[in-house]
């Protein structure tokens, strides 16, 4: 088979924008073979691209020489056509198609390249195995799907970025070798040939320099900015990734919830959905543990119900639960009846799940059937106020709609803190919550996507704690990158030296379906706060002065307040395209061992590359 030059050909057309309107007109369409049907003197090719697909039909009595050529190729040959494009048949159109009204009868075909047998066909739906899908990342993401994907990621991104601008923001660059600086996860670090025994570090985010940018004047920032950090990976976490980064001089906190808002919405828009004009949910850390028992709640399911003021002192007395701590509801509703053995295999999974943190399960059941006025008394007062939630929840619910309702109890002896944590009871229900949620999914039913706005459920989540306790190590951990303000009067009030688990700060999740899209905080802009928060972590002045010194000095020259949040690009698209993993949306990912199958990476390098960085390994007992 001898293959064609392309020589001064031009296409005039993609395989995806074809209709019957173009009947009649002389197409040259160029891209890859996707499928192919060979009827003798009719050869049928699915002719693929990223817009789509068009049928060219190979007629050796119309053209024997491009129908010779037709029999040579094969699914993922390189191949341009030129030839008149008609109506089909009748009956012979695919509705499935954009363009299955019509083909193209080619006269003259070039093969332009050839192709191995690949491991998968783009033409596939689904490919089980994703170590293949990676390893030959070339062929994946030739599939309709993943282009699919690619096209609502660079809609999003451009939407984004055209909003930010309109609304006075400048577009900033920030380097990528940096100074290694504390920011929550181990850095990826760079060797310096010229300096021997230096490093530089990949950036984990922009942090100090948007803040520096904020000292300069620049007065609003962003960037779709590149960020590395050297973490154990999972589903929505990957070790490069990109988020829109931005500050503002002289923010309130609604200033940057605004302007987040005003992106997303835009970046919905690009994706065909309209979110609703009202401004997105608020609620503090606090509230978000205490109804949900996690910092970033699914606002598509029911809140915890709280059953403490039901449960008087004698009940608990009575169903020996410990007096003074809570006791939380979780509903999953539209479950339908259960039978007595699935009832029964639920609580002993949910048992198994609580383990020994000293919390069971009460059986509601058994005490709206007891003999005993109590019991059956506090049966109804829990089943009135888990109806009063569902009803705030759904609205009006159906007279024959059946829920399961569990109810969780701490046994005496329980104690109140764990770890300096108060409210561990409600996070290990808020867990519990989850789990069961994505048990009877089949069966509420409220997880399924619907293509509107009614999928996407937003809020903000503020006030979150400044510190957090560290068991190993038995100190004071900063909660957020330790240039995150606290509020106020906690400065004022000496919390940060005497309570510092009370202390709150000027941080802020924005949360979608119950997954962080983004994180940030109104900043430290005061050289005197920012050296006694390093203080109260643990920072003498003298190290505070080694690892940021050169941030502390800008500190000195006249620094606006200022804040901002950065939101994950990746997160955002992966949740518009309905994708399960961020692997799904980003061009070339890396395995959840941080491994990039494609071009084999990491590898080990030459020791003369080691020895010009002065490097060498070593191996680890």
């Amino acid at each position: 088979m001898t293959l064609d030059f392309l020589g001064t050909l031009q296409r005039t057309h993609t395989c995806g924008e074809l209709r019957s309107t173009n009947s009649g007109q002389t197409i040259t369409l160029m891209g890859w073979v996707n499928r192919r049907r060979d009827h003798g003197n009719l050869i049928f090719l699915d002719l693929r691209d990223r817009t789509g697909i068009t049928q060219v039909v190979l007629d050796k009595e119309v053209s024997p020489e491009a129908h010779a050529k037709a029999e040579a190729a094969r699914p993922e040959y390189v191949i341009a056509v030129t030839g008149v494009l008609r109506n089909r048949g009748e009956g012979l159109a695919n509705p499935n198609m954009p363009t299955g009204d019509v083909e193209l009868v080619a006269h003259s075909l070039l093969l332009l390249n050839d192709a191995k047998t690949p491991p998968f066909s783009p033409a596939e739906d689904a490919i089980a195995n994703e170590e293949v899908r990676l390893q030959y990342r070339y062929i994946d993401l030739r599939r309709a799907e993943m282009q699919k994907n690619f096209l609502v990621r660079s809609k999003v991104a451009m939407a984004i970025r055209n909003y930010l601008v309109s609304q006075g923001f400048l577009e900033i660059e920030t380097p990528f070798m940096t100074r290694s600086t504390p920011e929550g996860a181990r850095d990826y670090l760079v060797p310096s040939r010229v300096h021997p025994g230096h490093f530089y570090a990949l950036p984990q985010s922009p942090q100090i320099f948007k803040q520096i940018l904020m000292i300069s004047g620049f007065d609003r920032y962003f960037q779709i900015a590149r960020c590395f950090r050297d973490e154990d990976l999972r589903a929505d976490r990957q070790p490069e990734f990109t988020q829109i980064d931005l500050e503002i001089s002289f923010p309130q906190m609604s200033t940057i919830f605004a302007v987040a808002e005003g992106f997303l919405h835009a970046a919905f828009r690009a994706a065909g959905i309209e979110l609703p004009a009202e401004p997105f949910i608020q609620m503090t850390y606090d509230q978000a543990i205490q109804k949900y028992g996690i910092d970033k709640p699914d606002m598509r399911l029911p809140a915890m119900v709280d059953l403490s003021t039901v449960l008087t002192p004698e009940l608990r007395e009575l169903l020996k639960i410990e007096p003074t701590l809570p006791v939380l509801a979780v509903v999953i509703p539209r479950t339908g009846l259960l039978s007595e053995t699935a009832r029964k295999n639920l609580q002993s999974k949910i048992r198994g799940f609580l383990g020994d943190s000293g919390l069971d399960v009460l059986d509601v059941l058994r005490l709206a059937r007891s003999t005993f006025e109590q019991f059956t008394q506090l049966a109804v007062g829990i089943k009135s106020l888990v109806d009063r939630e569902l009803e705030s929840f759904f609205g009006k619910l159906e007279a024959d709609t059946v829920n399961t309702v569990v109810v969780v109890t701490p046994k005496l002896g329980t104690p109140a803190m764990w770890n300096f944590d108060r409210q561990w009871i409600y996070k290990r229900v808020g867990l519990l919550r989850n789990e069961l949620a994505k048990e009877f999914a089949d069966k509420h039913k409220l997880f399924e996507q619907t293509q509107t706005a009614a999928d996407f459920k937003f809020l903000w989540v503020t006030d979150f704690p400044m510190y957090e306790w560290n068991e190993e190590t038995k100190t004071w951990d900063a909660a957020h990158h330790p240039f995150t303000s606290p509020h106020e009067e906690d400065i004022k009030s000496g919390a940060l030296v005497n309570d510092k688990g009370s202390v709150r700060a000027l941080a802020y999740d924005v949360v979608l379906n119950g997954t962080e899209l983004g994180s940030g905080s109104i900043r430290i802009h005061r050289k005197d706060v920012q050296a006694e928060i390093f203080r109260s972590l643990g920072m003498s002045d003298e190290e505070a002065k080694a690892r940021f010194g050169f941030f502390l000095d800008a500190l000195e020259y006249g620094t606006p307040p200022h804040g901002g949040i950065a939101l994950g690009l990746d997160r955002i698209v992966m949740i518009l395209a309905g994708a399960q993993s961020l692997r799904e949306v980003i061009a070339f990912p890396k395995t959840a061992k941080a491994i990039d199958l494609m071009v084999d990476a990491p590898t080990t390098v030459s020791d003369a590359q080691l020895r010009e960085l002065s490097l060498r390994t070593v191996t680890r007992s």
